[in-house]
This record gives C-alpha cells, structure tokens and sequence, in this order.
C-alpha cells in the first residue's frame, strides 16, 4: 500500500514538473529589458552578439522559441548601410512578462500611446529594473533610427572610457535633453561598463520578438 502511494505521489509530481515546463514554454512575452548584460559595458560583440544575448535570456525565461532582436542602432560599416532599431523588432504588439500589451504597432511604439514605464518596462524575469540603472542602451533618435554624430560605441564593440551611446529612459523619469524617452534621452558618457553605471545603467538594452 506505502508502494502505491509513493508511486501516485512521484507520478503526480512528474505530471506537475511537465505541466510547469509546457506553461514556461509557451510564454507570450514578447518584449523584456535584459536582467543582465555581457558585462563588458557597451561592447554587446555587436548586434549580433546582442541578439544572441536576448535569445539566451528568452529562453531561459521560457520564451525562446521565438525569434528575437535587441532594439539598437548601428553605423554605417565595412560597406553595410546603416541599422535602425525599428527596423530588427517586427511589427508587434508586444507583451511583456506579466501579459501586458505595451505597443501595438511599431507606429505606436514611437508614440505618446505606448505603455512603456517603470511599472510595465520589466525584464524577462517579470522585475522592475531599479531606477538608479534606468539607462537603457539604444543607439537611436526618438523615432528609432540611427543616433546622430560618431557610431554607438564602436557599433557595440567598444568598451572604452571614450565615445558613448544614446540611451532610453526605461521610466520615463530623469535628467538629459529629453528625460521622458524610453529610447533617446541623452548619451552615454563612455562605453566601458564603470561609464555606463556613472551615467545611471548597467549595460541593459531591450529585447523584441519578432
């Protein structure tokens, strides 16, 4: 009888472990701010190294059967044209950890209409980034495209205590020529990664699925 219990309790278990792993794989975020850089400030080994950064986080988060693309901005390089950030995310909605649409479009994206902020700009884990790291990396003007001036820290291969990047506010709030952007609030001063947390981030950038 103490046999067919412990089976019926273990064969429980598995189905519970199994309905968890299903439930995290089907996941329905769509968008994050990266809990966790490389850790190499700015230098993400480009935007592909970028990418494969949110590829890793999104699938640890459960959500990595989808495609995704880090929203940044790259010069002109090597005979390649210039990369707008608006241009690598799809065309959306997009959803956040906790099930909330903040853009429908990429129109509405660059819009007063987005429902970015503190409370819904979360990482992939569901948290709120703190406000003292609020610097987000991007590369891009308000509308998405490329920031004006020198390329955004080496095209993302820089780590040095020169050059700099434009960032977002992920809340909305703080200083710089436009403290109210998600995207283009002000650059960074430098790109190794004691820079980026001088300026107020952490070597974060956001994530979409395309």
């Amino acid at each position: 009888m103490t046999r067919l219990i412990s089976g019926a309790f273990g064969i429980a278990a598995l189905v519970a472990v199994a309905c968890l792993s299903v439930s995290a794989q089907q996941n329905p975020m769509t968008f994050f701010i990266t809990s966790a850089g490389p850790g190499n400030g700015a230098n993400l080994g480009g935007l592909a190294g970028a990418d494969r950064q949110c590829q890793i986080l999104a699938a640890a988060a459960g959500a990595g059967n989808r495609t995704w693309r880090a929203y940044l901005s790259a010069a002109p390089s090597n005979g390649a044209p210039a990369v707008n950030a608006r241009d690598r995310i799809g065309k959306g909605p997009w959803t956040n950890a906790k099930g909330v649409v903040v853009a429908n479009s990429v129109a509405d994206l660059h819009s007063d209409a987005n429902k970015l902020g503190g409370e819904n700009s979360l990482t992939e884990k569901g948290a709120q980034v703190q406000g003292s790291q609020h610097d987000i990396l991007t590369g891009s003007k308000a509308d998405g495209t490329l920031q004006t001036g020198d390329s955004p820290c080496g095209n993302w291969t820089s780590a040095e205590t020169t050059g700099g990047a434009m960032v977002g506010h992920h809340n909305k709030q703080g200083g710089g020529d436009a403290p109210t952007s998600w995207n283009s609030a002000h650059s960074s001063r430098g790109c190794s990664q004691q820079n980026l947390i001088a300026t107020g981030g952490n070597g974060y950038f956001y994530c979409f699925a395309n």
